[in-house]
């Protein structure tokens, strides 16, 4: 038995890098936004309006991807090699099918744009930016079947190191065309989506060129390899005898309630916003703030999550209950331990955090009733990501569906409503119903895995 000290290792091998590609999406977000804000108000606000919209659309491919890393991660800790290379076919054509099907609802909500309530002179400048926002779909669907493939292999720098990579290209492109500079024309908010456009397409080619290397060989083309072990020069493909309709169906059902839950986690606090604007901007405005400092900590708890959920999946493959069962532990305390950690340091240093998004007084006070919340839920917050991820890991995601709508729709979203409109307590009630939905996901999702152990 591994001791505990080799195990919170690896956990941090696995999860920093986890944990760096997703700060570097948000680090990306931000600068996207900031480009275009200084280009022009008009510009922000349909791209405000877009990126809303697709929010939902990458969040549910996110979640039929992860549908990989426990099927991957089992076969990867038997040494099923041919395994792994037929479930990376099957991961590959159930994300582009998903790609595809989210791109053709995109479709149908771009034909009926101008009768979704918007200001008429934003529609010339949403039109073609949601163009380039759909041309990106397919792009992220296979990167994020590639991705969730090398993590489950225990191989989650690769992805990183691609996607900081496309984060760099993405921000040098916006500085180009949107402001037309070296040569480029000014294309403004239009040259944001060719820029985030290119920045997509660069990683699945990139991750692709990783997957043909040596290093990856014998996990993607196991049955290439010669005697002596080297492999023939050869394209990878996607056809192929060992690619079945029965595998492809149990990576689809293990992904969609997971996108499903990831959807309905997403929905709640898109509707908390809602909430936040019938209450005025400064409420609304305290509540992005406070949103884009609870996202820093929400990649790190993830990060540590992801990382347990990649060892659950190969300890579960060579049917170690007991590792597993220690590594839930043992990922549980760090994550409490990071989330105490950085909530100390947000509450001390609060001041000088708000006065970087914000100069209004009237925000700041706002965002100050807020903080005790944030600081409360960060308990059940812990707790369901933690638990989330075993369940991914362990493939006992059919219930979390219900669980995430009992949690997030039918506990959350009411008590919110409540507190700020019923007891009048303004944005901090808004807040104030997120800690009993965070909560009961995790006390559920906790529950669903200690059921799934007992089996």
């Amino acid at each position: 038995m591994e001791p505990r000290k080799d195990l919170v290792w690896k956990i941090a091998r696995l999860g920093t890098p986890l944990i760096v590609g997703q700060l570097g999406l948000v680090f990306q977000s931000f600068a996207d936004t900031m480009m275009v804000g200084q280009y022009g108000t008009m510009e922000l606000s349909a791209s405000g309006f877009v990126s809303n919209i697709f929010n939902l659309a990458i969040f549910f491919l996110l979640g039929i991807s992860f549908g990989t890393t426990p099927i991957v991660g089992a076969l990867f800790s038997r040494g099923d090699y041919r395994g792994t290379a037929r479930a990376l076919r099957e991961s590959l054509l159930v994300n582009i099918a998903a790609g595809v099907l989210v791109s053709l609802v995109l479709t149908v909500l771009y034909m009926n744009v101008d009768r979704l309530g918007q200001p008429v002179e934003l529609l010339p400048l949403i039109r073609p930016y949601f163009l380039t926002q759909l041309a990106s779909v397919l792009f992220l669907a296979v990167f994020n079947s590639m991705k969730q493939f090398s993590d489950a292999l225990g191989r989650t720098r690769t992805p990183m190191y691609i996607m900081l990579i496309s984060n760099v290209l993405n921000v040098v492109l916006n500085y180009m065309l949107i402001f037309g500079v070296a040569g480029f024309p000014e294309m403004g908010l239009l040259g944001a989506g060719i820029a985030t456009l290119i920045a997509r397409a660069f990683m699945p080619i990139a991750m692709s060129v990783v997957l043909m290397s040596q290093s990856y060989k014998a996990y993607v083309r196991p049955d290439n390899l010669h005697e002596n072990g080297t492999l023939p020069a050869s394209r990878f493909s996607l056809r192929g005898n060992n690619v079945t309709r029965l595998g492809m169906v149990h990576l689809t059902m293990v992904g969609l309630p997971i996108a499903i839950q990831l959807c309905l986690e997403a929905s709640s606090f898109n509707i908390a916003a809602l909430f936040m604007g019938w209450l005025g901007a400064i409420p609304l405005a305290a509540h992005q703030v406070m949103g884009t400092i609870s996202t820093l900590c929400f990649q790190v708890l993830y990060g540590i999550g992801g990382a347990a959920s990649i060892l659950v999946s190969q300890y579960r493959g060579r049917n170690d209950w007991t590792m597993l069962n220690r590594t839930v532990k043992t990922a549980y305390v760090m994550t409490l331990g990071c989330s105490l950690v950085m909530t100390t340091i947000i509450t001390i240093f609060f001041s000088p955090l708000a006065s970087l998004f914000t100069t209004s007084e009237s925000v700041v006070n706002t965002l100050y009733a807020i903080l005790p919340c944030f600081m409360v839920y960060q308990l059940g917050d812990c707790t369901q990501i933690l638990f989330a991820n075993v369940l991914r890991g362990i493939e006992a995601v059919k219930r979390m569906m219900l669980y995430a709508f009992i949690a997030y729709i039918i506990v959350s979203l009411p008590l919110s409503y409540l507190f700020a409109f019923v007891l009048d307590k303004g944005a901090a009630g808004v807040w104030w119903g997120m800690p009993f939905g965070l909560t009961t996901a995790g006390l559920l999702f906790w529950w669903e895995y200690r059921k799934a152990r007992k089996k």
